[in-house]
């Protein structure tokens, strides 16, 4: 799949929310965004990032993304905040499971039904969330993460069924990305490049892969793709390394 940028589009200016877009991913989205000259506001704790972008402080944890001060149509959205809580079955707690479910699931459900108004005033609104290659993968260490974002894989198509034609829905499935939430799991170029060669590509992904592939969902280049979970991973969810 090949995610191009066409003339024609790149001069048809979007309105565009990433929440979370301050840093890591949702960071090098807003800048891919705004170097293709859409507009762009960023939701998050943060209000440091894109100086082109319009910020907005937001808690996706606790805040209405109803009350942002937004354009009356936006033509998509991106959810961006995430965890990474790695530990043995046996070490998860309740709470544990409940904390990844809330941010992961909850939180972007709430934001998703309180932008529809919005996104159903455009005439090509797409969203976008973030899963991992976890879920398809079945890896240790994972199940709190992993029941959290299958579950948003859940929504992804569920919601491009009952949202199609008006707004299309899609997830972006990551395996490990150099971005600051990653980063205690890749503190030494040991560690880094142990990560790196379980992928057949041989590496760790970085912000940038990640973005464009959300970046192609957001965006009228990809106008007749929804409800799908697009791997960008290195290959590790298809393709068997030597």
């Amino acid at each position: 799949m090949l995610f191009v940028q066409t003339s024609a589009k790149m001069n048809d200016q979007g309105k565009y929310l990433i929440i979370g877009g301050t840093s890591g991913i949702g960071l090098a989205l807003t800048q891919q965004l705004t170097n293709l000259g859409h507009e762009v506001w960023t939701a998050s704790r943060r209000v440091t990032g894109e100086p082109r972008a319009n910020h907005l402080v937001f808690d996706a944890l606790t805040d209405d993304a109803a009350a942002l001060a937004l354009p009356d149509a936006l033509d998509g959205f991106a959810y961006c905040p995430g965890s990474i809580n790695l530990k043995p079955f046996h070490r998860l707690s309740d709470a544990e499971f409940l904390d990844d479910f809330q941010l992961n699931v909850l939180s972007a459900v709430r934001c998703t039904r309180a932008l529809l108004p919005r996104l159903k005033a455009s005439p090509r609104a797409s969203i976008v969330f973030f899963s991992t290659v976890a879920v398809s993968q079945g890896m240790p260490f994972h199940a709190s993460i992993a029941a959290a974002k299958g579950a948003l894989e859940g929504i992804t198509r569920s919601l491009a069924a009952e949202f199609a034609p008006v707004i299309r829905v899609n997830s972006v499935a990551p395996s490990l990305t150099d971005t600051p939430l990653a980063g205690r799991l890749l503190t030494s170029e040991e560690k880094r490049k142990a990560s790196g060669d379980r992928h057949p590509l041989r590496r760790v992904g970085n912000a940038d892969d990640i973005a464009t592939a959300a970046r192609f969902l957001l965006t009228p280049d990809s106008a007749w793709v929804t409800g799908q979970i697009l791997a960008v991973d290195g290959g590790m969810s298809s393709v068997r390394g030597m």
